[in-house]
């Protein structure tokens, strides 16, 4: 485990999790050529200890494969108690994994192999729009209502029939987003835009990935929505009315 570091001004410090000494040395000097102070951790109790000691990492670059815990349960424990951005890194292609990945907590997902520039670019973007950024300003927005569905802004709560519902900060923007419209459509891309930022780097389809995962957490009967509905080939909706199937 190496020391922890004082972040440089105008960059940050990422936490690299990779079992593979010879990747983690490689990722840890292209991150430290860019300015970033760097600490590794090649095993998930190790990865737990490094993300959450001060000051908190802006980033966390997590392998999936680990030799103890696998990195969907190291992204599952930290996001339990931390906004930090995960990006997961995986030799796996199947959407499956991605989707266990992105449902245990995680912001993005790299395939291996990748260009250092795509790592750098998606890195630069997680720190861009961190949830921690912008946590202040939210205590001053409202609570929205949408019939057993509540949103508090504040809090940054979602709750159904008075039950908290587990979601995630990115699943909270989104619910958030379709809240402020008051049961009109938001197109796709004004949708994925406010959440991910016009400068996002990455694939479109994870916002369907998202709507998946919420509507999993937030309705009685996800194949038949109640709340949160499709509007094909234009965006999203959230009101409470019952949909045909979608």
């Amino acid at each position: 485990m190496s020391d922890v570091h004082d972040t440089p001004s105008g960059s940050g410090r990422v936490v690299v999790v990779e079992d593979d000494p010879l990747q983690a040395e490689s990722l840890a000097f292209i991150l430290r050529q860019e300015g970033y102070v760097v600490d590794l951790a090649s095993t998930g109790a190790e990865a737990l200890i490094v993300a959450r000691s001060q000051p908190a990492p802006d980033t966390v670059l997590l392998d999936v494969a680990l030799p103890d815990l696998s990195g969907v349960e190291v992204a599952r424990r930290l996001r339990a108690g931390s906004n930090v951005p995960i990006i997961m890194l995986t030799a796996r292609r199947n959407e499956i994994d991605k989707i266990t990945g992105l449902d245990a907590g995680a912001d993005d997902y790299v395939t291996k192999p990748f260009s250092h520039g795509e790592l750098l670019a998606r890195i630069r973007a997680q720190i861009r729009r961190s949830p921690t950024a912008t946590v202040a300003a939210e205590t001053s927005h409202g609570v929205y209502t949408v019939g057993q569905l509540r949103l508090d802004a504040g809090m940054r709560r979602v709750t159904r029939e008075e039950k908290v519902i587990d979601v995630s900060a990115r699943e909270f923007e989104i619910l958030r987003r379709l809240a402020e419209a008051s049961g009109r459509v938001v197109e796709r891309h004004q949708l994925f835009t406010s959440v991910w930022g016009p400068a996002f780097y990455g694939d479109e389809r994870a916002l369907d990935v998202y709507i998946r995962m919420i509507r999993k957490k937030i309705e009685p009967d996800p194949s038949r929505p109640m709340y949160l509905h499709t509007v094909r080939g234009v965006g999203y909706r959230l009101a409470e009315e019952r949909a045909a199937d979608e």
